[in-house]
C-alpha cells in the first residue's frame, strides 16, 4: 500500500505540472507573467478565505489577520518567485528541463538543511541520500542538456 503522504505528494507534483502548463499558456494572452501570477494569487487567496469562512466563519478571518506578522510575507514572496521561475522555465526550457532543474536544486538544498539540523554527522547515515542526490543532479543535467 502506498503511504498516503507519498500519494498526496505525487498528486501535488502532477497538479504543479498542470498549473505551470496552464499558466504558461495564459501568459500568451496577458502582457506579462506578473499579470498571470497576480490572477493565480488572487484565486488562491479567494479560495483560502472562502475555506476559512466555511470552516470557522469570520472568526477564521479574524484569526488569520491577528496572527499576521511582517515576516509572514516572505513565504508568499518565495512562493511567487518559485511560480514565476517555473513558468519562465516552462516557456524557455520546457517542462522536463524545468522540473529536473527544480527538483535537483530542491533536493540539494533540502539535504544541506537536513545535514545542518542533524545533531551529529554520520557518513554512513548520509551516504545513501548523498549518492541519490548526486545521481539526481547528474540525471537532471542530462535531461536539461537535451
Amino acid at each position: 500500500m502506498i503511504n498516503p503522504v507519498i500519494g498526496l505528494l505525487v498528486i501535488a507534483g502532477g497538479a504543479l505540472v498542470a498549473q505551470n502548463l496552464l499558466m504558461a499558456n495564459m501568459v500568451r494572452s496577458a502582457s506579462s507573467i506578473v499579470v498571470v501570477l497576480a490572477t493565480n494569487s488572487a484565486v488562491g487567496l479567494s479560495a483560502l478565505l472562502t475555506l476559512l469562512l466555511v470552516r470557522d466563519g469570520f472568526a477564521g478571518i479574524a484569526e488569520a489577520v491577528g496572527a499576521f506578522r511582517p515576516f509572514h510575507v516572505l513565504p508568499g514572496l518565495l512562493g511567487s518567485f518559485f511560480v514565476f521561475a517555473s513558468i519562465h522555465g516552462y516557456q524557455r526550457l520546457g517542462p522536463t528541463a524545468t522540473i529536473a532543474t527544480l527538483v535537483a536544486s530542491q533536493l540539494i538544498i533540502g539535504l544541506a538543511v537536513d545535514l545542518a539540523r542533524a545533531p551529529s554527522f554520520n557518513l554512513q547515515q548520509v551516504a545513501a541520500p548523498l549518492l541519490g542526490a548526486v545521481l539526481l543532479v547528474l540525471g537532471a543535467g542530462l535531461v536539461a542538456a537535451r
